[in-house]
């Protein structure tokens, strides 16, 4: 299983890395963080079957970065804090560890999670895991911005634009920020309320305010931004806009 560690405490990583080192044939170790920022960027790049989390980090914990992310992860918690363990639970994580970390303790774990995958194939065990995988509605989508990355809530993007290789975010204040999502990507992960338009653009439809049929079946869709923007729809997305107009 393909496996990050997050941990705000380098020596508990350490230590979690040569326990878990005796399970190297079962158990991945693909990336590591050591806050829940930096553990947000990079599970949302390298998507692991399996996290080990900590809870109490500095600028996010471990169910805020949860509760951020849209590639949802199996979870096995590592904390030095019991009170968590029901709250834990409640977000569908396979076991709860308490540090330090006691090698007998952790092997427990690994027998859960070999138990399971003895029971069937690879592609079933595969299915298996995204079932048990928690269905996360994308609220936010983060952005870096020099050595900071920033957290945008859906409801202050505007629209999504394609230009050349790169996908740009427009917030409803006029800033635009580079992004790591493909359209593609973003029509599969976005909520209802975004509208794939054309080859280049997804808006937010809360924020269509008028449209205006255009030739060759397009229509210009104005928008209740900062900038007033005018986004015009293609021609294999008409039906999409038509649906909007008759709702």
């Amino acid at each position: 299983m393909t496996t990050i560690l997050i941990d705000d405490e380098k020596l508990a990583i350490s230590r979690l890395k040569r326990l878990l080192a005796e399970h190297q044939s079962f158990i991945d170790i693909v990336g590591e963080a050591y806050n829940g920022i930096d553990g947000l960027k990079i599970v949302e790049a390298l998507q692991p079957d399996l996290i080990f989390l900590d809870i109490e980090m500095p600028g996010m914990n471990g169910f805020e970065m949860l509760a951020q992310l849209t590639y949802s992860p199996m979870v096995v918690f590592a904390t030095a804090f019991d009170e968590y363990a029901i709250r834990a639970f409640e977000e569908n994580s396979i076991d709860y560890l308490l540090k330090p970390i006691e090698k007998e303790r952790l092997e427990m774990t690994i027998q859960k999670l070999r138990k399971t995958s003895s029971s069937f194939d690879n592609q079933q065990f595969l299915k298996l895991i995204e079932q048990m995988r928690p269905k996360k509605e994308m609220v936010s989508i983060s952005v870096k911005t020099g050595d900071r990355i920033l957290l945008l809530r859906l409801e202050d993007i505007s629209y999504f634009e394609a230009e050349d290789k790169y996908t740009f975010l427009i917030t409803t204040e006029g800033k635009k920020y580079l992004t790591d999502y493909t359209l593609t990507n973003l029509e599969e992960k976005l909520p209802d309320s975004f509208l794939r338009v054309s080859r280049s653009f997804i808006v937010n439809s809360r924020l269509i305010k008028e449209v205006q049929k255009h030739f060759s079946g397009k229509f210009i869709l104005f928008l209740d931004d900062r900038n007033q923007s005018k986004i015009e729809s293609g021609i294999k997305y008409a039906e999409s806009v038509k649906s909007l107009i008759n709702n």
